[in-house]
Order: structure tokens, then C-alpha cells, then sequence
């Protein structure tokens, strides 16, 4: 897992990120449920950043000049490499990404300032989770 987080972070720098408005699709409800039998005891954590990076991902669109589809291309990655095979955790994990994503696409529809301290500060979260999880999680 740390590999994997390292490596979305690394690649996309969390400092700069889009997804086109399609996010990461799958016709989950936002009510997914967050645990399944084989849940982990990071799941909390990762199904935050995932939201974080919806949130990101739509904020950075918002604001920026170019697209940048390797957020959609990463989210989909972590969610194939850390919970291939469980689909209630697959669902968890679309579900967080896309409540991000649609909650500031509900308040922001236009680039301001508060839009992009938005991103800051969760970009900044986004940061701390990755470095708590692979501090306490890591291999």
C-alpha cells in the first residue's frame, strides 16, 4: 500500500490534479458502505483520501487551465491495487472519491479565491493522511 500511495502522490504531486466531471465512474449511491468483511484498519483513512481527492480533483478543474486526466487514471489504480476482488470496498472507495467531487461542485461553479484555499487546504490533508497511513501502515 505505502508503494501505491507514494506513487500517486509522487506521479501527481498532489499539487496538481483533474478529473474530468465523469470522476470515477460506477452507479454506487452515496450511502456505499464503508467496511466488508475483509476491511482493513486503514480503510477509514483511505476512503478520506479518496474524498480529499474528489474534492481536489473537482477544485483543481475548476480552477485550472488544462485538464489533468492522471488523477481519474491514479484514483482508479489505488482502488484496482488495494481493493481488487472486494467489491463492497471498491464501492467505498468510488462512493468517498465522488461525494468530494459533488460536494464542491454543489457550492463552487466558478473559480474564487475560497475555492482555491479550498484546495489548498485539502490538498495539505490529502498530504498528512499519506504520510500518517504509510507511517503506521507502510511495508
Amino acid at each position: 500500500m505505502k508503494k501505491l500511495i507514494v506513487m500517486l502522490f509522487a506521479a501527481t504531486g498532489l499539487m496538481s490534479a483533474t478529473i474530468p466531471p465523469t470522476a470515477v465512474q460506477s452507479p454506487v449511491p452515496d450511502s456505499a458502505p464503508t467496511e466488508s468483511p475483509t476491511a482493513t484498519p486503514y480503510d477509514s483513512q483511505l476512503n478520506r483520501l479518496a474524498e480529499v481527492l474528489g474534492t481536489v480533483t473537482y477544485l483543481r478543474n475548476l480552477c485550472g487551465a488544462d485538464s489533468e486526466p492522471q488523477w481519474r487514471a491514479s484514483m482508479e489504480k489505488l482502488i484496482e491495487e488495494d481493493a481488487d476482488n472486494e467489491p463492497l470496498r471498491k464501492e467505498a472507495l468510488t462512493a468517498s472519491f465522488n461525494r468530494g467531487y459533488r460536494a464542491f461542485a454543489a457550492v463552487h461553479t466558478t473559480c474564487t479565491s475560497a475555492a482555491r484555499m479550498a484546495e489548498s487546504q485539502y490538498r495539505a490533508e490529502g498530504a498528512t493522511l499519506v504520510d500518517e497511513m504509510t507511517a503506521r501502515f507502510g511495508n
